[in-house]
């Protein structure tokens, strides 16, 4: 049986004693089992908090997750669709 989940987004560091510790409170109320995923920095990079976002649009770019975008059938919208931004 597959429940809904919420996902909050939050930094913060793990010790050297591999325990997390974030930078901040959880908008959640407990107690609660969660499910939790780490993100961590690429070896060749000091933080992923110091990318710019450049190197975030040319990771999504390479994830072959995002593949199906290439696909002409997905091309279902032209620069007259919508209204301009100002």
């Amino acid at each position: 049986m597959q429940t809904a989940m919420t996902a909050v987004e939050m930094t913060g560091t793990i010790d050297e004693h591999h325990q997390l510790h974030l930078d901040g409170v959880l908008p959640l109320t407990g107690p609660k089992r969660v499910r939790v995923i780490v993100l961590s920095p690429i070896a060749d990079k000091a933080s992923w908090v110091d990318w710019d976002e450049s190197e975030w649009l040319q990771a999504a770019a390479r994830n072959p997750v995002f593949d199906f975008l290439k696909d002409a059938a997905e091309d279902i919208y032209t620069l007259e669709d919508g209204r301009p931004f100002h």
